[in-house]
């Protein structure tokens, strides 16, 4: 018996600190994956004050310097243009991108000869002369492209900067879209039952029937190509999980006494429904708009990749991806990899977001 009794103990033991340590490393799953998280929204808020390539759209090109790999850094002169370049403030240069007060020449060397410079062009032989009126008054600046450039001469890391940008800006408003349709439909056909409910459960299953992808495709056609186009051609789509889960709970809730209590009070329907059912599961719509964002992330960078979401030269992932994809069977295949990690690194910090919350919110833990 004692021999049991020991084995017992050291069993609940081993059971109790693999309990702690799998507690433990979701906390840490989801500390990292919300880090994760701010980070990219920093980034995507800032925007071209904190990119290398503050043009808008990161769209500077370069041809002389195309498919440097990462790392690369080279001479540029600085050559005043034929037109001044007003400068924007703080605020529009953030939203919208600061155009490029001068124009910039790669150079390999320079002699001064007083009045003029002549310059050796970036891995040429030929030289250019500029009378230095013409030229700023810093001509010379070291730039260094920390993940290289593309096939443009383009920095790869300002457009994988603003990238952040259209897939969070994707996310957000095609799932508030989708979350002020579902929790109408769900909440009213949860609450009133009856006809009503086989009405709209009818809608929700024929659009349930019709894969997402190709629902998103049709919408985007119809309503054309462009960044506003397609977060609402997601947002469309994705109501559907929500409306399902809404009219669950309220369908639990509604015989409830607080409930009956406010219809023995006069109180309305819609205040019933808004006032007093839908913030007792606040706490599930959250997690399932956690976990339906970052399918709303891969859905806008696999419309991009096929050509039917945002169009260049706005920078995007699926974009950077489409343009680059040819240079994975080359030496240049980290083009296409880096946004692909990109993706995927946001992605998987919504899933395990989206898990710690239905954990947190689990009353059975």
């Amino acid at each position: 018996m004692k021999f049991f009794k020991k084995k017992s103990k050291d069993y609940n033991s081993v059971s109790l600190s693999a309990l702690t340590w799998k507690r433990f490393r979701k906390q840490w799953e989801g500390m990292v994956s919300l880090g994760f998280i701010l980070l990219v929204i920093v980034i995507s808020i800032l925007g071209y004050l904190i990119t290398p390539d503050s043009t808008p759209h990161c769209n500077h090109q370069q041809l002389e310097i195309a498919l440097r790999k990462p790392g690369f850094s080279v001479q540029l002169l600085q050559v005043k243009p034929s037109h001044e370049v007003p400068k924007v403030n703080g605020l529009r240069k953030m939203l919208f991108g600061q155009p490029a007060l001068y124009q910039t020449v790669p150079i390999s060397e320079y002699k001064d000869s007083g009045d003029s410079l002549h310059v050796r062009l970036f891995e040429q032989r030929d030289w250019a002369s500029y009378a230095k009126s013409d030229l700023a008054s810093l001509p010379f600046v070291t730039r260094k492209f920390l993940l290289g450039t593309d096939r443009y001469g383009r920095d790869v890391l300002s457009q994988l900067m603003m990238g952040s940008r259209v897939s969070l800006s994707v996310g957000f408003l095609s799932i508030f879209i989708a979350l002020i349709i579902g929790i109408i439909i769900g909440a009213v056909a949860g609450y009133y039952r009856g006809k009503v409910d086989d009405v709209l459960m009818f809608i929700i299953n024929v659009v349930w029937s019709i894969p997402t992808l190709l629902l998103v495709i049709a919408i985007s056609f119809a309503l054309g190509k462009g960044f506003w186009q397609i977060f609402i051609a997601i947002g469309l789509t994705m109501w559907v999980d929500i409306a399902r889960v809404v009219r669950g709970q309220v369908i639990s809730l509604r015989e409830q006494d607080f409930v009956e209590s406010g219809k023995a009070l006069g109180y309305n329907s819609i205040r019933i429904i808004f006032k007093h059912i839908l913030p007792n599961i606040t706490g599930t719509i959250i997690v399932i708009a956690a976990s339906n964002f970052s399918s709303a992330i891969l859905t806008e960078a696999g419309l991009s990749f096929l050509g039917l979401g945002v169009q260049p030269p706005m920078p995007s992932w699926g974009i950077m991806m489409k343009e680059n994809y040819a240079y994975i069977v080359l030496d240049k295949a980290y083009l296409a990899i880096i946004p692909g990690i990109a993706i995927m690194l946001l992605v998987l910090s919504f899933m395990l977001i989206g898990s710690a919350l239905r954990n947190a919110m689990d009353v059975r833990n």
